[in-house]
């Protein structure tokens, strides 16, 4: 399917609404997103945590860490910048490194109340212990009906607090939970949403890659082949798109001496909205 698509671009049969998309496409994805520091195991940029609640969650995140070595970090933020909260996400995850570098065991949970969106997202070492469904389970039954609720204390509260469950030996009965939900996706959107996907990322490798040449006579053009490697190149998350050169910069430290381990995520993670 993608040899037959690259085949019809090649030979100028692109329909103009899938360049439209392709270009609006680009043009979101190369936005810069700022990200608040990571001033230590719960960063309130968002401001709707009280003191207390901070201070209950942050001994709870270090007990995590010191028993099991895994990091799970709690953010809130004022806006998601126009991205979704999957790739501010996974973006966010990266631009902290959470996790520790050999085990990539990092936990992000991610709340953007102005969106209405929460998130959490899951180090590559840790995917088979938290898998999605969990993460899906525990944003469903324990942090969204409170937070409908206008209880975000409670509701990041309930999330930690069941995500702990999970790292520390809960693990398969949670699944066990998570396999008796319902499964609401639909497998025709998300083929749908995969090809688009894959026809968009081959006509922008497609069009940075190559140059045109000088238009044949009776002033038709055709492109040729490529002169040079392109000065920007893609890549993909699990939920969405980033400026690959973004996620190597280092991580960031706070003034109370707490940082990530140098962990990476692949996307993986669920997410909801209330």
């Amino acid at each position: 399917m993608a040899h037959t698509a690259m085949r019809a671009i090649r030979h100028g049969r692109v329909v103009w609404p899938l360049v439209v998309f392709v270009v609006a496409a680009s043009a979101a994805v190369a936005q810069t997103l700022t990200f608040p520091p990571l001033t230590g195991r719960v960063v309130d940029d968002a401001g709707i945590l009280d003191a207390a609640t901070r201070a209950a969650l942050t001994e709870k995140l270090a007990a995590l860490e010191t028993k099991t070595t895994d990091q799970l970090v709690v953010a809130t933020v004022k806006s998601l910048q126009g991205t979704s909260v999957e790739d501010y996400a996974n973006r966010l995850f990266r631009q902290w490194k959470l996790g520790q570098a050999g085990k990539n065991n990092g936990v992000l949970l991610l709340v953007a109340p102005t969106e209405r969106k929460v998130r959490i997202e899951v180090g590559y070492g840790l995917e088979g212990t938290l898998p999605d469904a969990v993460g899906k389970l525990i944003i469903e039954n324990g942090v969204i009906p409170r937070f409908r609720a206008n209880d975000f204390a409670g509701g990041i509260t309930r999330g930690v607090d069941d995500v702990i469950q999970v790292l520390t030996g809960d693990a398969e009965e949670w699944k066990r939970r998570a396999a008796q939900r319902p499964d609401n996706t639909s497998p025709a959107v998300d083929g749908l949403v995969v090809f688009l996907v894959a026809a968009a990322i081959l006509l922008i490798i497609w069009m940075v890659s190559t140059y045109n040449r000088p238009p044949l006579a009776g002033g038709r053009q055709t492109w040729g082949r490529r002169q040079r490697r392109p000065d920007v190149w893609w890549v993909p998350t699990g939920s969405g798109w980033s400026s690959g050169g973004s996620w190597d910069s280092g991580g960031f430290s706070g003034g109370g001496g707490f940082s990530g381990g140098g962990g990476d995520s692949g996307g993986g993670g669920a997410s909801g909205s209330w």
